[in-house]
């Protein structure tokens, strides 16, 4: 073909819809390129080199992230069972005792994540929360996306909305002191899913959300969560992860996202909910680090497991396994959890002002075994106490 723009194939077609049988002639006509993609320039030199050392400070060794972006809703779930009014002020006393605990918890977490109240929320002072944790070198993070919607032909599967003006929302966060983001896609496993339209379906949105925040200068967190409803088994949960993640890290491909400048949040590897068979931190270990190794690409700087609804003692213990899993993990191992740490901290409190001591005692106290699991280096006790109490709630939503 030499120097040709094209490639003229000729090629004999066997008719059958001829008699007796003849032979027809058809030309095809290739176009060089039609398939190939070209990235332009998305990023300059100096944005990505902001993005990973954001990316690096939050999972530095030994460090997690504090997930405190519940929504609203979601908060009156945590307070009503404590006996605490889901007001603003509430909300606001109760985040203020989990950022202002001392300076323990400076080693062991990385990054907070806000919900959009909770970004312009100030302590007792009059000190705006943001400023108390920039202050103390941990990263300000923010939930951008607006929730799951069903995703219509299928069988009550989701996908997430929030993309519209998110690039605007993005570029004021940035301003008002966010350096990264969180997006949460939900997926479900059963006989029949998730479906290949929920797979790509939410591997696409979380792409270009990812996209969005790094043209705005924010990491994302990628969050492709396979909800652990269920009676499926280890082996199944794997296999799910497995197809899910690919999916995902295609479509980052596709939308040129920087990996170095981003970090993942997927679900541990664990059997459902109401799986007859229990497995061991070992088992979930090996195979949570089996399916990260088959899908995510060692440019990715980090990897904050979400607990998923497991007890505040088992997302220590399974994440220290992970972290002493003897296969090879190009990747930070660490945590982002919300009722992981904490589940005792709200227990402690119930609204009391007499209570924030002991309440943040208990915060720090789930801080420091979880910086401990991140470098595998967490030793349980054996007795977890109300530590050990799952907390598994169906069809999971923030």
């Amino acid at each position: 073909a030499g120097s040709l723009d094209c490639v003229t194939f000729k090629c004999h077609v066997f008719s059958i819809f001829t008699h007796p049988p003849v032979l027809t002639e058809r030309s095809f006509v290739l176009q060089r390129g039609t398939t190939m993609t070209h990235q332009y320039p998305a990023l300059t030199a100096e944005q990505k080199k902001e993005l990973q050392e954001i990316a690096q400070r939050i999972v530095a060794p030994g460090k997690g992230i504090l997930a405190a972006d519940e929504s609203t809703g979601s908060m009156g779930k945590r307070l009503n069972p404590i006996g605490v009014e889901n007001t603003e002020e509430n909300r606001r006393r109760y985040r203020q005792l989990l950022f202002t605990a001392d300076q323990r918890i400076d080693s062991c977490i990385g990054g907070v994540i806000f919900f959009h109240e909770t970004l312009y929320q100030k302590t007792d002072d009059g000190t705006p929360f943001a400023k108390v944790i920039k202050d103390r070198g941990i990263v300000v993070g923010i939930k951008v996306d607006k929730g799951v919607v069903p995703l219509a032909g299928t069988n009550g599967e989701t996908t997430t909305q929030g993309l519209d003006g998110l690039s605007e929302r993005c570029a004021q966060y940035k301003k008002d002191g966010a350096d990264f983001a969180k997006w949460r896609s939900v997926l479900k496993i059963s006989d029949t899913e998730p479906s290949e339209l929920a797979i790509f379906e939410n591997a696409n949105v979380l792409a270009r959300y990812a996209s969005i925040c790094q043209q705005n200068g924010i990491v994302p967190i990628v969050e492709p969560e396979i909800l652990p409803d269920g009676d499926h088994d280890l082996k199944r949960c794997q296999y799910v992860t497995e197809k899910v993640l690919a999916a995902v890290y295609k479509a980052l491909s596709d939308h040129h996202v920087y990996l170095e400048g981003t970090l993942l949040k997927p679900n541990m590897v664990t059997a459902g909910h109401s799986c007859p068979t229990k497995y061991n931190s070992e088992e979930i270990a090996m195979a949570t680090v089996t399916a990260l190794r088959r899908t995510v690409p060692p440019a990715v700087t980090g990897v904050t497991f979400l607990s998923g609804g497991q007890s505040e003692e088992e997302a220590s213990v399974n994440l220290n396994a992970i972290n002493n899993c003897s296969l090879a993990k190009p990747w930070a191992l660490t945590f982002s959890y919300g009722r992981a740490l904490q589940a005792s901290a709200l227990n402690a409190w119930k609204g009391e002002l007499s209570n924030e001591k002991a309440a943040t005692e208990e915060f720090i106290k789930r801080a420091e075994a979880n910086g401990l699991a991140a470098l595998g280096k967490y030793e349980s006790s054996g007795t977890a106490g109300a530590a050990g109490k799952s907390l598994y709630v169906a069809n999971h939503a923030y």
